[in-house]
């Protein structure tokens, strides 16, 4: 394993969703992992602030994602801000997310101004980056929304992708109009290959679904129960990293920890 690849994975962080085994799950990772939180609108915040105390709780770095339309106002802010506090998470990445009825912040941005007029405590503040685009919002919105995040921000993580020059040049062409950001790539763990497929569609990341789908595997190979690894991507990824401030990675395990753990632990020679 190459230097390169060994300090991306040094820095890692899995995924979770909090569904009702979460907890359960959990127990298979490595002492003081960092762990994400998914914000699921069908589950609310209080399932992802809940699951992050007791995690952190168990000794890792628990990591919520905050809604920002799952959030209704300040006072709500305010009370998620003090919870946290309390149990000693100062580690938040910060999501426009999704909500049937949103509240007073529409947007990341309106969610990390009013966090910062309260005076959060976080040390470390992710908020997100498209690589390929998203399905409901332009391109240069995107890019302004980034720039504008940026200085209330401490790192990037990317939504998924499969190819490693999507990733790379989406970087590059981000450090050129000025995103000095650190940036975690966000990579899919090992996934049934069907399921992933289906998951990045739902997503907007087409062209990456497109590209799994045609790498080898026929259609009668994808309906079986094929698991995707990562371990391409990441050679692709690696060389260049350094040099474009790409310091660690974001795994979305889909709750899947059992066989991405056992991939992670293998690829780090553990």
């Amino acid at each position: 394993m190459t230097y390169a690849l060994t300090r991306l994975l040094a820095d890692t962080s899995f995924e979770i969703v909090p569904l009702k085994r979460a907890l359960e799950l959990a127990t298979l990772l490595p002492d003081k992992s960092v762990v994400t939180i998914v914000a699921s609108p069908s589950r609310g915040m209080e399932a992802t602030v809940g699951l992050a105390l007791e995690l952190a709780d168990q000794g890792h770095e628990a990591v919520p994602h905050l809604s920002a339309r799952m959030i209704k106002d300040r006072a709500e802010l305010a009370s998620i801000v003090e919870r946290l506090r309390g149990g000693g998470i100062d580690h938040v990445l910060v999501v426009g997310g999704d909500s049937k009825d949103p509240g007073a912040y529409p947007d990341a941005l309106s969610l990390l101004r009013d966090m910062e007029e309260l005076g959060h405590h976080f040390e470390q503040v992710g908020i997100t980056g498209y690589p390929e685009g998203h399905p409901l919002i332009d391109d240069e919105t995107l890019l302004r929304s980034l720039l504008d995040k940026q200085p209330h921000a401490t790192y990037i993580a990317t939504q998924m992708c499969f190819q490693s020059r999507t990733i790379t040049g989406w970087v590059e062409a981000m450090r050129g109009v000025g995103v000095t950001l650190p940036v975690k790539v966000g990579v899919p763990g090992v996934v049934a290959t069907a399921k992933l497929i289906g998951l990045a569609a739902k997503i907007g990341v087409g062209d990456s679904a497109r590209y799994l789908a045609k790498s080898g595997r026929s259609m009668f190979r994808l309906l079986r129960p094929v698991a995707y690894r990562p371990d391409r991507l990441l050679r692709g990824i690696a060389p260049g990293a350094e040099g474009l401030g790409i310091e660690g990675l974001h795994i979305f395990t889909f709750n899947q920890l059992a066989p991405t753990l056992e991939w992670y632990e293998r690829e780090k020679g553990v």
